[in-house]
């Protein structure tokens, strides 16, 4: 639906205050609006395209009058705009769905982002919790899952041959298993052979559990970086074929989210002059591979690698911090 269509028909149904603020930039007054000390536990949506916007999680009390959040659910479903009005320079917030105005951002907000989004309620509209499934915002609810001792994560990464890179993860602390397999193609059930052909569509990847309570993601993310060349297309090392391709599968909007960003930032860095040929798509069915594949370096400590394996024991946050 086409933004003006999209707007019209919304403005049925809004009143003269949410059209002026969504519509003409106008910005309601602080502690008299609906939302500001608002602490139930849900999803704020766009109040014109419906679009999730911000979580109750990231919800914080800034004392400003107005609803703060530390940052949006999925970055990209926010745009900047540079607001010079009133005679000071401003960040300005907008829906990137529905293009209404939603308030600024600020660089003074709490850990762990630093920054609040101040917002107007009258562009918002509240979903609570318990509503979430029933409105059509189910795919939401993993916002308020609670993690129970001994949670574990799973990443999925491609980046060359997976007996270095399973290797690789298996030393990084933090990390409870990494197992070589395929995904990312067409055919069910693929054995090496077929996938070695290049015609399954499937890349040679890793999966790796771990314990985010000691390592994160980001910092998984970090090692990825280092250990491969992210703009080498279809080959690192002395492998040469797509299934060896360099590429990020995410289990979530979380990782989602953290692989996109760290990606820009490298991108921007100036660390590399090729582009980076990075995919970042979305995790679908991980076929182990054969057992001898499994650990293969641990039962052949002479075998074939492609990375440096003693990176993986020491912390890349400093060096990788200078880029990212």
């Amino acid at each position: 639906m086409a933004i003006k269509t999209m707007a019209e028909n919304a403005k049925k149904n809004m009143t003269p205050l949410q059209c002026d603020v969504a519509f003409n930039n106008a910005t309601e007054a602080p502690f008299r609006n609906e939302y500001w000390n608002n602490h139930k536990e849900g999803i704020y949506v766009d109040i014109v395209s419906g679009e999730a916007l911000f979580s109750s999680v990231d919800k914080f009390d800034s004392d400003s009058g107005w609803p703060s959040f530390t940052r949006p659910i999925e970055k990209n479903v926010v745009s900047e705009k540079a607001d010079n009005s009133y005679f000071m320079k401003q960040v300005e917030i907008r829906s990137s769905k529905s293009d209404i105005h939603l308030g600024h951002v600020f660089d003074d907000g709490p850990a762990p982002t630093g920054q609040r989004y101040c917002l107007n309620s009258a562009s918002l509209k509240f979903i609570p919790k318990e509503k979430m499934i029933e409105s059509g915002y189910g795919d939401y609810m993993y916002l308020f899952n609670a993690k129970p001792a001994g949670y574990t994560e799973t990443a999925i990464f491609a980046a060359g041959c997976f007996w270095g890179v399973e290797e690789y993860f298996s030393r990084v602390n933090g990390v409870i298993k990494s197992e070589s397999g395929y995904t990312g193609g067409f055919k069910k059930n693929p054995t090496y052979e077929e996938v070695s052909t290049g015609k399954t569509g499937h890349a040679e990847a890793v999966r790796v559990t771990f314990n985010p309570k000691v390592v994160s993601y980001e910092m998984l993310l970090k090692h990825f970086w280092e250990l491969h060349d992210p703009t080498s297309l279809n080959k690192q090392g002395h492998d040469w074929g797509s299934q060896y391709r360099s590429a990020i599968f995410y289990t979530n909007a979380e990782q989602k989210e953290a692989s996109k960003t760290a990606l820009e930032k490298l991108a921007k860095s100036g660390k590399y002059s090729d582009k980076i040929v990075t995919e970042i798509l979305p995790a679908e069915e991980f076929y182990t591979a054969e057992e001898y594949h499994q650990d293969y370096l641990k039962k052949n400590p002479g075998g074939y690698c492609h990375i440096d394996l003693k990176k993986a024991i020491v912390n890349p946050a400093e060096s990788a911090d200078k880029v990212m």
